[in-house]
């Protein structure tokens, strides 16, 4: 069977609170390790957003809606991996 990245972490970590961002399940490469925050690549999430809408938008919703909320200690953390 081919677990997805965050089902392996789930699966390894399963009494640990993780809070992840709905719809973006393919962009998780990793979880950081002291205080429990999934890591997402910032660029397969707006490639994510861009099935949706196009890329201007894209970023514009992404930097808006995604990187811009903050929601608590396990707020996950996203890597600008485009570089």
């Amino acid at each position: 069977m081919n677990c997805s990245k965050i089902e392996k972490i789930l699966e390894r970590f399963p009494e640990d609170e993780i809070l992840k961002v709905d719809g973006f399940d393919a962009a998780i490469i990793g979880i950081e390790i002291n205080t429990m925050r999934l890591i997402y690549s910032s660029s397969r999430c707006i490639e994510i957003l861009c099935q949706q809408m196009n890329h201007e938008e894209s970023v514009e919703f992404f930097n808006f809606n995604v990187l811009g909320a903050y929601v608590g200690e396990l707020t996950p953390i996203f890597c600008e991996d485009n570089l």
